[in-house]
């Protein structure tokens, strides 16, 4: 029987320098879609998934996050005497419970793989999940959950070691850690093999490791070697596929869309998705964008 998947990982000690200026002293995660931030988005996905701790490894000038997720005693006593219970409701609704947050540093950009070592203390040893802030997803019309819902679901089905996959054009898998597939289930797969920016015409195929994972932990002792990859940093794509040598991984194909929030093109188009997707705004919101383009 598989242990249940408990806690959830969120490395947001990135510097955000492809939105410079405006993350010069605002975190990259705390930018909004629509009204609320980029990392609440990505929480609370985990969330509606079943997790239960969350654990965010930080950087300097990261506090902000932290304040994110705590009690604003100030401005939920204002809310109350004005009345404003909806948006003192909404507040209180993002909170984790009490001791269910936790914060820890990644003192050195030393990679992605790095980042998701520096929580080991906090996870133990249990399997977990590994949620990458910059993707955001938003489920299919219709369909259940999103992204980390459906690996989990994976998980409880094949055990092991889960990775969300989507499909990119062939001309950009140098961009990103690409998986092959072998025995194919359908909405999942066998994993065969796994490498981080494969040089240009040489991808083992067009499915992109799309920043969903939940893995076990034996994954700490192979990233605490330190071996360094790709840009010269710790990957996280590295130690995964040591552990491929010894446990089986197996592929999720995400029903819904997700938005690469660490570009620019993916943060507008995640808002143009999730404010036409909010019934406050959906109807105004599209009748200015119409006004938008037909300027064009």
């Amino acid at each position: 029987m598989t242990k249940r998947i408990r806690k959830a990982v969120f490395p947001v000690a990135g510097l955000g320098t492809r939105f410079l200026p405006a993350t010069k002293s605002i975190p990259k995660e705390m930018l909004t879609i629509v009204d609320r931030p980029v990392l609440q988005h990505v929480v609370d996905e985990a969330r509606e998934a079943g997790i239960e701790h969350f654990i965010f490894v930080t950087g300097r000038n990261k506090a902000v996050i932290e304040d994110h997720f705590d009690i604003a005693f100030e401005l939920e006593e204002t809310l109350q005497k004005r009345g404003k219970l909806k948006e003192l409701q909404g507040l209180t609704d993002l909170l984790p419970a009490a001791g269910a947050a936790s914060f820890t540093r990644q003192q050195e950009p030393l990679g992605l793989g790095h980042a998701v070592w520096c929580a080991r203390e906090i996870v133990g040893d249990e399997p977990f999940a590994v949620l990458l802030p910059d993707m955001v997803t938003q489920a299919a019309a219709g369909k259940g959950g999103r992204c980390l819902a459906q690996c989990i679901e994976a998980y409880e089905k094949h055990g092991g070691n889960i990775i969300a996959a989507e499909e990119v054009p062939m001309e950009e898998t140098h961009q990103y850690g690409i998986i092959s597939i072998g025995k194919d289930f359908g909405p999942t797969f066998e994993i065969t093999g796994m490498v981080e920016k494969p040089p240009k015409g040489m991808a083992p195929s067009n499915l992109m490791i799309s920043g969903r994972y939940i893995l076990g932990p034996e994954i700490f002792p192979i990233l605490e070697k330190g071996e360094k990859g790709a840009g010269g940093e710790i990957q996280l794509t590295d130690g995964m596929i040591a552990l491929s040598k010894t446990q089986a991984f197996h592929g999720v194909r995400f029903d819904g869309k997700t938005f690469d929030c660490g570009s620019k093109l993916g943060f507008l188009s995640a808002n143009v998705a999730f404010a036409l997707a909010n019934p406050e705004v959906a109807a105004p919101f599209k009748a200015e964008l119409k006004k938008v383009l037909g300027a064009l």
